[in-house]
């Protein structure tokens, strides 16, 4: 099954150009994102996050709704990204804000325990808790633009559509972390060949020397020739996997969808002589 969803994602993308905007777009800020960061610092960029990643969040919707169409062109992209912003917004800051908050109950708790929660403790707490939320709320911005969810009713869509078919959503994550992996991996053997020049000292350097080895003695490293080729590996790394993983995400919704039961469909009662159902 999940390959089947694969092979239906890469030909929506191959039918349908326009899903390929979000990619490029998306691509494009996160190259620039990382040039600024080393022209300008971190502080100015990290303004610029917010921003870019609400951007992001437009675009996707926009490809949810031009998937969901069966086909379409920029306008209807930009057209189903204003229609849906809010509706994959909004889910998104609600499980933000509720994962912070547990987090922090549990570190005021520990605070009045008298037992401090020291920062390594709290970066594990906080994966053990968003691995799970992850897991089961993938889904809730394709239900927003595919069924016209609601805030709470696309995050509760999610996790009913996870919990009746984990087997398969865990599939899917194996499958998405693959498609992630290859392409990630490929581009960084493009990397590290295009600057080897650069890159080659590293491989003289002892134990110690590695393990004090900084980001940003490895920039200085790289020189500005190995931070333009690091934009371009960002921009192509982008380009190509926000359009796959958001093309497969929708095309298997969409088949979870057809396989499993609503929970919202009367259990009891009965047709009329018409064939309208009549729920008691």
């Amino acid at each position: 099954m999940v390959f089947t969803e694969l092979k239906e994602a890469l030909d929506l993308l191959r039918r349908i150009p326009v899903l390929w905007v979000p990619g490029l777009v998306t691509g494009a800020l996160a190259a620039i994102l990382w040039l600024i960061s080393n022209a300008e610092g971190s502080f100015f960029a990290s303004r610029l996050v917010l921003i870019f990643s609400l951007i992001a969040i437009f675009l996707l919707a926009g490809n949810y709704a031009v998937i969901r169409n069966g086909s379409g062109s920029i306008r209807e992209l930009f057209t189903g990204g204003m229609q849906y912003f809010f509706r994959v917004l909004l889910p998104l800051l609600v499980l933000i804000f509720c994962t912070l908050i547990l987090v922090a109950l549990v570190m005021i708790t520990l605070s009045f325990g008298g037992a401090p929660a020291n920062a390594e403790f709290m970066g594990v707490f906080f994966i053990c808790i968003l691995v799970p939320v992850a897991f089961l709320t993938i889904f809730f911005d394709a239900a927003a633009v595919f069924e016209d969810r609601g805030v709470f009713d696309a995050i509760r869509r999610s996790i009913e559509l996870v919990t009746v078919q984990s087997v398969r959503v865990f599939k899917f994550y194996i499958i998405s972390a693959a498609v992630f992996c290859g392409i990630t991996f490929s581009l960084m053997i493009v990397w590290e060949v295009a600057l080897y020049d650069k890159l080659e000292p590293l491989t003289r350097f002892n134990e110690t020397q590695v393990a004090a080895f900084t980001p940003d003695q490895l920039a200085g490293m790289i020189g500005t020739e190995g931070t333009v080729i690091t934009a371009v590996c960002l921009f192509l790394g982008f380009l190509v996997l926000l359009p796959i993983l958001s093309a497969y995400k929708a095309c298997f919704f969409r088949t979870l969808t057809r396989d499993s039961v609503s929970i919202d469909k009367p259990v009891t009662g009965e047709f009329d002589s018409k064939g309208r159902w009549y729920k008691y």
